[in-house]
């Protein structure tokens, strides 16, 4: 049923008719719309057979989603930002103990300074911690990729990631084609845990394990990643089958036949890209794009045939990997190594920055002419950047470097109340 609505509600809807049987939350934005139009499912009755748990931290949140994932209830919850790095300890837990949890994120910057808007620094501060990390670059794709992530979860018995920008994605209204309870029924069987607490069966998880077996254990949990590999693009299928639509799958080529340049990203910010390179195609630029929908496991195999006959090929994330640079391109550049390909680096969007096309079409066009840098800064303000370094070389107590950059701008700290 084709339908216009928020992002956020478009997800909660999506969760609600997967049918989960434990629901644990903590409010923080942007993904607080979610669990509340969940909650309100199951405080009005539309979603029956749901405990909503409200917990006092998102700690507490992952938490109570290992104990009732382990007892074999269908488990969900949403988190952002500094919630999630606070929820850390218990998500490298949910993935060590096996646990198919599956989380929305909603992807925002990582303070400090404090900052609400989209950028990827949350969820890949988090891409080592064994959970599988799928990007939406739709309102659409969100719906269709939490629907896939519980099959997937439950089949290979691994906590899921479902990515989506905050703000760009979770507050923005879009028509969406919402599937009925019958489409996901014959999609998404019943759940049956690969393991469960059985008071009739004791057993012991989260036991101590020494070196002469952690080495295997962790293996293991590779190891389901790369099986993970195999199904993403069978469900991916599957989907299709049901729903009549394509969504999800490991990558998303666009116009990349014979296209020498390469632009590669994650997220919405593949729509901006596109809407370029569509304008410098037909100014007789050959230039395609590579959108990567999951980012763990990471597709190298899939990556270097998208890659095998362009000249060069451009990363464009959203995050920043302090000291060396790309995230993303480094995992890239792996899946390239011994191709000979020309790669850059470009880090935009942090921190909610906008991403222009005008600013896309320069970079583009410069790499193309190969004079890009191997990392870039897409719109930095170096000549506030500059005078604050200047500050500090000259005076050795220069106070809080952010709010120094704000007053060169004349702009106000934001105040938290």
């Amino acid at each position: 049923m084709l339908k216009q609505c928020e992002g956020s509600h478009a997800v909660a809807e999506a969760v609600a008719l997967c049918r989960p049987e434990v629901i644990c939350a903590y409010p923080i934005s942007p993904q607080t719309h979610i669990v509340e139009g969940i909650g309100e499912m199951v405080k009005g009755g539309e979603l029956k057979d749901c405990e909503f748990i409200n917990v006092e931290s998102e700690f507490a949140a992952m938490s109570v989603a290992i104990g009732s994932s382990a007892t074999g209830a269908r488990t969900y919850t949403a988190t952002a930002s500094q919630g999630l790095l606070y929820m850390v300890e218990a998500v490298y837990n949910a993935s060590g103990l096996g646990l198919p949890i599956v989380m929305t994120v909603a992807n925002r910057a990582i303070g400090a300074p404090i900052n609400i808007w989209n950028d990827h620094s949350d969820s890949l501060s988090q891409r080592d911690c064994g959970w599988i990390q799928l990007f939406a670059e739709t309102n659409q794709e969100a719906l269709d990729l939490h629907i896939q992530a519980f099959k997937l979860a439950e089949e290979i018995s691994l906590p899921v990631m479902v990515c989506m920008d905050g703000f760009i994605l979770t507050h923005a209204y879009e028509r969406v084609d919402m599937p009925t309870q019958e489409q996901v029924d014959a999609f998404l069987p019943p759940y049956e845990p690969r393991q469960v607490l059985d008071v009739n069966e004791p057993v012991s998880i989260g036991a101590m394990v020494g070196p002469e077996a952690f080495m295997e254990v962790r293996y293991l949990a590779h190891a389901k990643q790369m099986q993970a590999l195999e199904l993403i693009p069978q469900l991916a299928q599957e989907f299709k089958t049901v729903f009549g639509r394509d969504s999800g799958g490991l990558i998303r080529t666009y116009r990349t036949e014979d296209a020498e340049t390469i632009v590669i990203a994650m997220g919405s910010v593949l729509g901006t890209i596109k809407d370029t390179v569509d304008e410098m195609r037909e100014a007789g630029h050959k230039i395609g794009v590579l959108g990567i929908t999951s980012f763990r496991p990471f597709p190298l195999v899939e990556v270097a045939a998208a890659l095998k006959h362009c000249k060069r090929f451009v990363v464009l994330e959203k995050s920043l990997a302090v000291g060396i640079g790309g995230i993303v391109a480094t995992n890239v550049r792996m899946a390239v190594t011994g191709m000979g390909l020309k790669g850059y680096t470009v880090v935009a969007g942090l921190g909610g920055r906008a991403i222009t096309m005008k600013s896309l079409t320069g970079l583009f066009e410069k790499a193309g002419r190969d004079e890009l840098d191997l990392v870039t800064f897409l719109d930095l303000d170096w000549k506030v950047v500059n005078k604050q370094l200047e500050r500090e070389r000259e005076k050795r107590r220069t106070g809080p470097a952010a709010e120094a950059m704000l007053r060169d701008i004349g702009a106000v700290a934001a105040r938290n109340y």
